[in-house]
């Protein structure tokens, strides 16, 4: 039942993916939809309010220009409303404001669609915060994403032109037409499977088992947080977010209460990326490009799925030597539970697993803190390849682009032949910015990594000694860098230093590709196209695939192998004796 359960799952994403790429192209190319004729009038109203001309196009400076204005000024109001809650309406919890330090460091994984969160959301943030904070940079960092994806794609669909169109249309359209119907539709559905929606203040609860402090006094109450929890959850799947309402994530049954949510958040999670890779075949008129991506993705997201379910379901050494029996029936899920929500079990827990980290997510509805070693290499692994498989809604889509620049220069240095790609030279300009945006997430993790191992205000935060606290500190600056959020979950990081690390680290992590990408898109906007001849490489067939996927693991191996030994591979050699 696992694996039918993870065949049904990659069947419908791919099933809905397709029309919803379709969707999203004539979105983003203008063309008449059923939503512009109900949302046209909100559209251009939103253009007057704001002082948009829509025939006013950017060139790649001025459109990052944007980019870095906007985010600045989210930073900004996200950092005060965290200050100033106690100040503010809905507040029935009465929370205090946030430190400096964490107000900082949550504002910066916001704006940059990380979503890393160092505390517990129902014990640390108001109502306002949660909602007008959090929830409004949940759409608005996925729509950024979006925009800079589409920009890349005219910078190879347009002749001699420095214009790529405009961040803020780009914005409007990704937010209004795409996030906010899919979202609307998704936090219904959640309410209907028991997800809160509410502004209540915590829900005094009476136990059924009273019980004792230690002062021998009675508890004979429990209070449970409540709050407008469904429309985030929806949010945080659909733009790749993953900052949980709660500190339990995906895994409160206030968040995801059943199977069938689990299944729907979980598909959530890549559907708009997967859809976007049909988005960008449409917009450059050659639908078989965006199968090849689309493909090349899936060729690396299904081999993880298996791999952590298999080993997740194999258990460990100690629960094997301690006689305990580690296989699955009508009684029992088997494997390693530790960690997991009996309600998931090893299948779904997995499945999220490697969807959450596959895209820049982050979300999770179990503790990979509580992975076998091999079961957590994975995700682990999946952050560090750039967070391309799928990704984040936009981002993980041009950091794929990047790695397609890189394989036909490959392809173009084997045949002596100078690199194509749709009709567009590769030069050197290009190669030197592709680099940049593959490798400065790769800097972030492994220099912070190093940083934080070699100080003791980075070691003090680590829960478990060894190479399985080493694994603790990699993982949180993998997902730093590479924009995920998530977290093995036993390193202590609403610290000083690990808030203000990992901020940097998701800033190098978000805006160097974003930059790098508009940079690209605004050389090849301005060459000319190349007819294609006998010689040009064919980028939409099998061959192709194969060729990205090597290129995208042999710059994931060469340059975090060594790392990844030092934690979760030694780890599960010293486990196995």
């Amino acid at each position: 039942m696992g694996w039918l359960q993870s065949l049904v799952y990659v069947v419908a994403l791919t099933a809905l993916a397709v029309p919803l790429g379709e969707f999203m192209a004539r979105v983003y190319l203008g063309r008449a939809t059923t939503l512009a004729r109900v949302l046209g009038p909100l559209e251009r109203l939103t253009y007057r309010a704001a002082g948009v001309r829509e025939e006013d196009e950017m060139g790649w400076k001025r459109y990052g220009r944007s980019v870095l204005v906007f985010s600045v000024v989210g930073f900004l109001f996200v950092f005060l409303l965290q200050r100033l809650q106690p100040l503010l309406p809905l507040n029935p919890a009465a929370q205090t404001a946030v430190s400096p330090d964490s107000s900082f460091n949550t504002a910066v994984s916001f704006v940059t669609n990380t979503n890393w969160q160092g505390y517990s959301g129902e014990q640390t943030l108001s109502h306002l915060t949660q909602t007008l904070a959090l929830g409004v940079q949940n759409f608005v960092s996925a729509a950024t994403g979006m925009a800079i994806l589409v920009a890349l794609i005219r910078g190879f669909t347009r002749r001699t032109s420095h214009a790529l169109g405009n961040f803020w249309i780009d914005l409007t359209r990704s937010t209004l037409y795409i996030l906010l119907p899919l979202s609307a539709v998704l936090a219904l559905i959640l309410v209907s499977q028991g997800v809160v929606q509410n502004f209540d203040p915590p829900a005094a609860v009476e136990l059924t088992d009273p019980l004792q402090t230690p002062e021998a006094a009675a508890v004979t109450q429990q209070f449970l947080s409540q709050g407008p929890a469904a429309s985030q959850v929806a949010i945080k799947q659909l733009g790749t977010n993953g900052g949980g309402f709660f500190n339990a994530n995906s895994a409160h049954p206030f968040e995801n209460p059943t199977p069938l949510s689990n299944f729907l958040e979980a598909l959530g999670i890549l559907l708009i990326p997967a859809g976007l890779c049909f988005t960008f075949g449409a917009m450059v008129g050659d639908r078989r490009q965006g199968v090849s991506l689309f493909a090349a993705m899936l060729l690396i997201l299904v081999p993880a799925m298996g791999a952590v379910h298999a080993a997740e379901q194999a258990g460990t050494p100690a629960l094997a030597a301690a006689g305990l029996d580690l296989s699955g029936s009508d009684d029992q899920p088997g494997g390693n539970m530790e960690g997991k929500e009996l309600r998931f079990g090893i299948a779904g827990s997995a499945l999220w697993a490697v969807a959450t980290t596959a895209a820049s997510n982050g979300s999770v509805n179990s503790m990979h803190d509580s992975y076998t070693p091999l079961g957590g290499l994975v995700p682990l692994l999946l952050m560090q390849l750039g967070e391309v498989v799928f990704g984040g809604v936009g981002s993980g889509l041009y950091g794929m682009l990047m790695f397609v620049i890189v394989a036909v220069f490959i392809a173009g240095l084997m045949v002596g032949r100078t690199p194509e790609y749709l009709g567009k030279k590769i030069g050197a300009f290009e190669m030197k910015m592709a680099s940049l945006a593959i490798l400065g997430p790769c800097f972030a993790a492994l220099l912070g990594t190093a940083i934080a191992v070699a100080f003791d205000s980075g070691r003090i935060g680590v829960a478990n000694p060894g190479a399985h606290g080493f694994s603790e500190i990699l993982y949180a600056f993998s997902s730093a860098g590479n924009n995920n959020g998530s977290a093995f979950a036993g390193l202590s990081a609403n610290t000083p230093f690990y808030n203000t690390a990992l901020g940097l680290a998701m800033l190098v992590g978000r805006f160097l590709p974003a930059l790098a990408a508009l940079a690209i898109a605004g050389s090849l906007a301005a060459k000319r196209s190349v007819p294609a001849g006998a010689g040009t490489l064919a980028t939409h067939d099998g061959l192709f695939v194969l060729l990205l996927v090597g290129v995208v693991l042999l710059v994931g191996a060469l340059t975090f192998v060594p790392a990844l030994a030092l934690g979760p591979i030694v780890e599960h050699l010293g486990a196995a004796h």
